[in-house]
Formats: C-alpha cells, sequence, structure tokens
C-alpha cells in the first residue's frame, strides 16, 4: 500500500508563494496517478489538480488556474504543487492523492495526512 507524505506547508502573506511536496514510498510510483485536494474550515474537501501517471495529462480546478501548477519526478516518487499569487481563500489543509492508474479518480484510493497553508490577507 502506498504512503504519502506531505511537506511544504506554512503561512504566507497574500500574493506570496508556497510549493508542496508530497513522497510515495512505492517503487513503481511512474504507475500511479496524483493529485491535491483542499479542506478549509467548515467545508467539504475539494479537488485542487491532478497529473497522469506520465505527467502528460493536467487537470485544476477553475480557482486555480493560471496560479498553480502540479508537477511530477518520477525518479524521486514526489509530485510537487507550486502555489503563486496565494489569496487568503487558498487557506486549507492540503492533502495529496493517488490511484494505480493513469487518471486520478474523484475520490483517490489512497491519501496523505495532510499539510497545513494558511494564506494572511
Amino acid at each position: 500500500q502506498v504512503q504519502l507524505v506531505e511537506s511544504g506547508g506554512g503561512l504566507v502573506q497574500s500574493g506570496g508563494s508556497l510549493r508542496l511536496s508530497c513522497a510515495a514510498s512505492e517503487r513503481t510510483f511512474n504507475k500511479y496517478s496524483m493529485g491535491w485536494f483542499r479542506q478549509a474550515p467548515g467545508k467539504e474537501r475539494e479537488f485542487v489538480a491532478r497529473i497522469s501517471w506520465g505527467g502528460v495529462s493536467k487537470d485544476y480546478a477553475d480557482s486555480v488556474k493560471g496560479r498553480f501548477t502540479i508537477s511530477r519526478d518520477n525518479a524521486k516518487d514526489t509530485v510537487y504543487l507550486q502555489m503563486n499569487s496565494l489569496k487568503p481563500e487558498d487557506t486549507a489543509v492540503y492533502y495529496c492523492a493517488a490511484d494505480k492508474s493513469q487518471i486520478l479518480a474523484t475520490t483517490p484510493r489512497y491519501w496523505g495526512q495532510g499539510t497545513q497553508v494558511t494564506v494572511n490577507s
């Protein structure tokens, strides 16, 4: 069973940037699609971005398009989320997710523990 460990969260001012990382404990990382979700206080968990196992196909939530970029390094078994032009409404716990498939499902099977991102106005 793949284990996912997120890092890179923290406190940032509005307009700032952060890069989240998610390391997977899986030799066949290149057979997993990956993604990021987030959950703000009092709200449901929502999709942020996903990337196919080969890194060619990427999808983003409308709320983050043009500001966030998902990428992966299969040699390092790691997926990244570069977040630029951060807004207070981006404040949430960010979760890494994975599926053993080319494209990440709506409800992925594997989840990390989450990392807090707080954006001050």
